[in-house]
């Protein structure tokens, strides 16, 4: 009999520190930062400290987007956090986001700085500072747009936390808890796929801050880059997803805000660090990996 079909929880949970598998040093069951560290600040109104992953990513695309709109206040210095290090619980960013998840955004260009964190409320409050992918005068379309940005935070946690971890990266293979994860993202590749075959985009004829928040996971997934678990969900299966996806990806902000932060995949495709529009295409070696 497999364990996982024998284990019986304990009367009182207690953690077991080597469990967790490749990222098991980077969980803990306690807030609170772990060393001193301070954070660099750069020249501009906007820093970033974050890693592109798909959270990360929702936010480079969106702030190269307002550059691309012609926002020079949306001008932003992004610096690394490397989560497997630790730099999550440093004590200057758990200053700015004390939940010690990337992203975290603190604006510099009022009196008071401000700190943002979580990945959909910066994107809601960038969106709000420029007037842009999100409407204020329509609100039907706000509310929709708000409806997909709602959707994706709260199902996220089943494509990463879930499948991704159970599928990639949990120590011991479980049947059940891949499947079970596998079964949940499927359906929420059907929810989106249905969504999108009547529209062009997630809030309807208008690229938004759903699309952004929405891509960097859904569409990272079908196109194969997420776990590499694209022939396993049969994505391609998805066509109106796969349409989707292809437009966001034509978009040069697009194809900029999922260079930044990155540490993995093709060299040419990474920009460890941004500080100046021009580092895009320098790449000097001192950011790039």
């Amino acid at each position: 009999m497999a364990e996982s079909d024998t284990y019986i929880p304990p009367k009182v949970w207690t953690w077991i520190k080597p469990n967790g598998g490749k990222f098991a040093s980077t969980n803990r069951p306690i807030a609170g930062p772990t060393h001193e560290k301070v954070l660099p600040v750069g020249r501009h109104p906007l820093q970033l400290y974050s890693l592109g992953t798909p959270n990360g990513v929702k936010v480079t695309i969106m702030l190269e987007e307002l550059l691309a709109l012609g926002h020079s206040g949306a001008e932003y210095d992004a610096w690394l956090i490397k989560i497997g290090e630790g730099d999550q619980f440093g004590s200057g960013f758990v200053e700015i986001n004390p939940n010690s998840k990337i992203p975290a955004l603190l604006d510099r260009s009022g009196p008071a700085p401000i700190r943002v964190f979580e990945s959909g409320s910066i994107l809601v409050y960038l969106a709000e500072k420029f007037g842009a992918f999100l409407s204020k005068d329509d609100l039907a379309l706000r509310t929709e747009t708000l409806n997909w940005l709602f959707w994706q935070m709260g199902s996220a946690p089943y494509l990463g936390g879930g499948f991704g971890h159970f599928y990639a990266y949990a120590p011991t293979k479980i049947e059940y808890a891949i499947d079970r994860f596998a079964m949940e993202v499927k359906r929420e590749l059907d929810v989106l796929d249905r969504r999108l075959a009547d529209n062009e985009y997630l809030a309807g004829g208008v690229y938004t801050i759903a699309d952004i928040a929405v891509f960097p996971w859904y569409g990272g997934l079908a196109k194969g880059w997420s776990y590499g678990a694209g022939e396993f969900l049969s994505v391609q299966d998805y066509k109106h997803v796969q349409r989707w996806a292809d437009t966001l990806l034509a978009r040069p902000a697009v194809k900029r805000g999922r260079m930044v932060n990155r540490v993995n995949g093709n060299p040419s495709e990474q920009l460890r660090e941004r500080h100046e529009a021009s580092d895009f295409d320098t790449r000097t070696q001192d950011k790039i990996g």
